[in-house]
């Protein structure tokens, strides 16, 4: 009981499923409705920056650009956030990073396809404040924007299960798989609305971050109660 009381709320798994999810929705979003740009992966932004550069394509290299240096800027802002607030009591700091990226991803949903350019530069810099912000579940480290390291830490627990049984490291590895398979919701999910709803599919990202936003808050009132 007491080491329940002390976690911290924002470090739950229902919590992160919700960002994962939205995480996945965000980055299916820029990349199939706002011109192939990744919002999360800014891997891949690079590789196709440097394809455009390559080939002299500027106007299209700014389209990978532009979000990559908002992504860095989004990491800065979180840290900001995170020193300004962090010993405020009425909301936790990661509750005021929650608010700023509903408030910027609602902003996005009224931005039509020809100012794209400045959507996934906001989509951008709102993931790169998430994943600077919730870097653990369960005391776990993890990602809630992309997938690689979640993977890599899925595999590796799992090869330590097959080797000691030890069944805290299979629960690691089932956190991690769980959190892979809410990325990979939000995505399906965030292709299918597209169809739908187009441009105003980014609000049912704004839907989940509120959630996430709401789950931590009552989650410290019950941590108070104890």
């Amino acid at each position: 009981m007491n080491h329940l009381s002390h976690r911290q709320m924002s470090e739950s798994f229902l919590t992160a499923a919700f960002l994962s999810i939205s995480g996945g929705l965000q980055d299916a979003y820029t990349y199939l409705f706002r011109g192939k740009v990744f919002a999360n992966a800014q891997t891949g932004n690079i590789v196709l920056l440097s394809a455009c550069v390559v080939d002299r394509n500027w106007y299209q290299a700014a389209h990978y650009l532009i979000p990559l240096l908002f992504f860095a800027l989004g990491i800065a802002a979180a840290e900001w956030v995170r020193l300004k607030y962090q010993r405020i009591e009425r909301l936790h700091w990661r509750q005021l990073v929650v608010l700023s990226e509903i408030i910027l991803l609602f902003a996005v949903g009224f931005f039509p396809v020809r100012l794209n350019l400045f959507a996934n530069a906001l989509v951008s810099f709102s993931c790169a404040m998430q994943v600077q912000t919730f870097r653990k579940v369960n005391g776990y480290a993890f990602a809630s924007t992309m997938c690689i390291g979640n993977l890599r830490s899925c595999m590796e627990s799992l090869c330590v299960y097959a080797r000691t049984r030890d069944k805290h490291v299979l629960h690691k590895s089932a956190c991690y798989l769980g959190i892979i398979l809410m990325f990979a919701v939000g995505a399906g999910v965030g292709g299918h609305c597209i169809a739908l709803f187009g441009m105003r599919t980014i609000w049912f990202s704004c839907l989940l971050l509120l959630i996430s936003f709401l789950i931590m808050f009552i989650k410290e009132e019950e941590k108070e109660r104890h």
